[in-house]
Order: structure tokens, then C-alpha cells, then sequence
């Protein structure tokens, strides 16, 4: 590893200045310091900023909305009573990131904010100097694709590896940092990685009541299914009013670059019954504009698979 100095931080604006000076936000370490081994980018922050040093920024509460502080442990979030009472997606999509090991140690925060697994983007010694570190071309689009974006794809084709921000994304949660205050989790994300700044740093994720009526689901399907990243997942959150769906969101994992909201499935589905004919009809749809690349068109029917799977389990 690059040599690198080393702080602990003891407030969230000791964090931030440290952050803008250079220095690189280090909660459970288990994406960002495997970056470092393996030297995935030309260069390294000089500075690692310990925030698990700053207190109060682990807590789960139930206050009328659910507020998860940055730094809780995934562990903690799948097997909170609390989160699984209401936010049942939630704690199932904790509890499928990685190995106990891993969800021991990361944290909500990291989750949100690791960096993509495109192969390209990983080569050790920053063998392929992509688009996303600052190159010219998405190597992806003219080498193997077979596990990356088929929507929403532009510059770079890398997929959204967190789990925990497709459920959040259906459940409507929203995000707080030093700069910036209840903001929906959709601004989170950008194509090439979050919108945090220089320096922001992400303090806690909130997400509010399920209303009367509405049954939530996560699935995914991974290659290695006890602890790899989603091939594709679904996260879905449905009310259902007098027998029909009032509302719906259904968010799509590890086929966009973002999280990426199925308006389509959505639409087709609100108004009607929730059954396996509308399940299927909207999963259909989930897919709509789907830009196949040369290997990944059989991630289409997978990512419809998720979405009905999904739909059955909330009925």
C-alpha cells in the first residue's frame, strides 16, 4: 500500500475539513482500504479520516420515521427489531451484503457510498485507466459486458453495487450530510459513483412509516448466492387500498449505474390487484429501455424474474 497518514476524526466538521484537504472517509474500511491494496486508481488520498471516532452516528430510531445513523453496522440494521417490524426490505437487503464477516464491520454509509465492481474499474495497478477515473473510454462497451448496465447506462456502464440503497430507494428514504438535509436518496447517486462533495460528508439516512396497507420485498440473485453482488435485485414497496395497489415503487439493483426506479412496472401496476397476472405483467415492463450491450441481454429476464419475485413474496 501507498503510505498514508491517518486521523480520528471527532466531529462531523473535523471530518469534512479533512475531507476537503485531501483526505479519504474511512468507516468499516472493507472496500476503500482493498482499493488501496490493490491499487486500483494512479493515485491515494494522503490521509485516511477515521469517522468511527465521532460518537452518536451508529444509533437506529424509531421516532415516527426510521433514522439510521451512517455508521450503523449492516449486521445491526438486519437484525434490528425495529427495522424489521416496519422496513422489512431494509433488513433483508443488509442481510444479504457479503459474508457476516463484512456486514460485521461495514456500515450503512459505506454501503451507499462503495465504489463500482466493474472488472475494468478493479484492474489491479490501474491496468485500464476507464472513463470513471478519468480516461476516455468505458472499456466495458467494447470488451466483456456480461455483468453491466442494461439501463440508464451513458458515459460508464458500472453497476450500483450497494444493496441497502435499492431498498431504501422503494421505501422513499431520503439523506442528511454536513451540507445538505433530508434529501431523497435518488441524489445520492450519479452515474460515476454519489454526489457527495469535496467536502460532505453523508450523517444519517431516513426513512419514513410505511403507510396502512403497504408490504415491501427485497430479492436478488447473485452467482455466488451466500454472499456475492447482486447480478440483478429488486426492491419493491406496494399499498394496496379497497383491493388495488394505490401506490407502488419498485427499484431495480445491479442493472444501472444508479438505482433505478421501473416507472413502467410501476404504472402498470398501480390501480389494479396485486396477483401473479399483475406481478407478471409489470415485471414485463420493468425492463422497458433496456440498452442491451454485446453479452448482458440475458440480464433482462433476469432483472423481470427479481421484480415478479418480488411482487409475489410483498403479496
Amino acid at each position: 500500500m501507498r503510505q498514508f497518514s491517518h486521523i480520528n476524526a471527532t466531529t462531523v466538521a473535523e471530518a469534512a475539513a479533512a475531507k476537503a484537504d485531501g483526505g479519504a472517509i474511512l468507516a468499516g474500511g472493507t472496500d476503500l482500504l482493498t482499493m488501496e491494496k490493490d491499487f486500483v486508481l494512479s493515485t491515494s488520498a494522503d490521509t485516511m479520516v477515521n469517522i468511527k471516532t465521532i460518537p452518536d452516528m451508529d444509533t437506529i430510531v424509531d421516532d415516527g420515521s426510521l433514522k439510521i445513523g451512517t455508521l450503523a453496522k449492516l449486521t445491526d440494521i438486519a437484525e434490528s427489531s425495529t427495522v424489521k417490524s416496519k422496513w422489512a426490505s431494509l433488513a433483508e437487503s443488509a442481510r444479504r451484503v457479503g459474508t457476516p464477516q463484512l456486514r460485521n464491520m461495514g456500515t450503512l454509509g459505506g454501503n451507499l457510498c462503495q465504489e463500482c465492481r466493474c472488472w475494468y474499474f478493479r484492474a489491479h495497478e490501474n491496468y485500464f485507466n476507464c472513463f470513471r477515473k478519468g480516461g476516455t473510454l468505458c472499456f466495458a462497451t467494447i470488451g466483456n459486458n456480461r455483468y453491466n448496465a442494461i439501463l440508464g447506462g451513458q458515459v460508464c456502464f458500472a453497476v450500483c453495487p450497494s444493496d441497502t440503497a435499492i431498498a431504501l430507494t422503494a421505501l422513499g428514504a431520503t439523506f442528511s450530510s454536513n451540507t445538505r438535509s433530508n434529501a431523497p436518496i435518488a441524489d445520492l447517486f450519479v452515474v460515476l459513483g454519489t454526489s457527495l462533495g469535496d467536502n460532505e460528508v453523508l450523517t444519517e439516512i431516513q426513512v419514513p412509516a410505511p403507510a396502512s396497507g403497504t408490504v415491501q420485498a427485497f430479492y436478488k440473485y447473485a452467482i455466488r448466492k451466500s454472499f456475492d453482488f447482486a447480478v440483478a435485485s429488486a426492491a419493491v414497496s406496494v399499498t394496496v387500498s379497497g383491493g388495488n395497489v394505490s401506490e407502488c415503487k419498485i427499484a431495480l439493483g445491479g442493472v444501472a449505474p444508479t438505482p433505478y426506479r421501473a416507472s413502467a412496472a410501476e404504472d402498470e401496476l398501480t390501480g389494479g390487484p396485486l396477483n401473479a397476472s399483475t406481478a407478471a405483467a409489470a415485471a414485463a415492463k420493468a425492463t422497458n429501455g433496456a440498452l442491451k450491450l454485446t453479452d448482458n441481454a440475458w440480464l433482462v429476464p433476469i432483472a423481470q424474474a427479481m421484480v415478479k419475485r418480488a411482487l409475489l413474496t410483498a403479496e
